[in-house]
């Protein structure tokens, strides 16, 4: 595997320069660091982010609705005099992303989260609908435990603990049926075809954006919708 998939890495920021701390300095200045170390380097295994010249936020939008690569996920705004800061730093950095692709889901399976959210239900399996043997059946396309609320998470909760019907170790399998179960809307980066899934998809990034109790799980996406997507 080694042979057949060497790793490679892709250089964004330097940190440290041997036993140097570069924080302090400015995103131009680390960048000239940077960009020294990575020619140093062996190219097939190192190489530097490009930066992306625009003259306008006309053109840099149309950059990250229709990058160059399709699996770019948008562009990372810097201050050229911004220093390196833990966490997440706002107002010097800005993450902008692509639009995500959405779906309707229907919740399958949850398992209780980890710290804060170890005494709730916040880690969840959803699938949509297909053809089975005997008619329509849920497949998982997805798991997702983040993207909604406190509140949200109460509800969700709620659900898993009042609907359960079956229990698999830390996994609790849910209720869900056309005219009874909890119907998620579930924004994601990409999709792609995967041998690994029954489903036959894996999902880039997935999380829950939404609640749909409007709806009934009848009403949530199908297989077919979401590999149209990538076709």
């Amino acid at each position: 595997m080694l042979a057949e998939y060497p790793a490679f890495l892709r250089a964004y920021d330097i940190l440290f320069q041997g036993e140097e701390d570069v924080r302090s300095e400015t995103f131009v200045q680390r960048r000239e660091r940077l960009a020294v170390l990575i020619d140093a380097s062996q190219p097939t295994r190192f190489d530097l982010s490009p930066l992306v010249p625009f003259s306008s936020w006309e053109e840099l939008e149309r950059l990250r609705t229709n990058p160059p690569d399709p699996v770019i996920e948008g562009v990372m705004i810097k201050r050229l005099d911004s220093v390196y800061q833990a966490g997440r730093a706002k107002g010097p950095w800005f993450k902008w992303k692509r639009k995500p692709f959405n779906a309707d889901a229907v919740l399958i399976y949850a398992q209780r989260g980890h710290g804060k959210r170890s005494s709730y239900y916040s880690d969840f399996t959803f699938g949509v609908w297909t053809v089975g043997a005997t008619g329509d059946v849920l497949v998982p396309v997805g798991k997702a435990y983040f993207g909604f609320t406190d509140a949200e998470l109460e509800i969700l909760d709620r659900y898993v603990r009042n609907n359960t019907i079956e229990r698999f170790g830390p996994v609790r399998a849910l209720r869900a049926e056309p005219d009874h179960g909890f119907v998620v809307e579930v924004a994601f980066e990409g999709i792609a075809r995967s041998s690994r899934h029954k489903s036959g998809i894996a999902m880039r990034f997935p999380r829950i954006s939404r609640l749909r109790q409007d709806k009934l799980p009848r009403d949530a996406d199908r297989l077919a919708t979401l590999l149209a997507m990538i076709d």
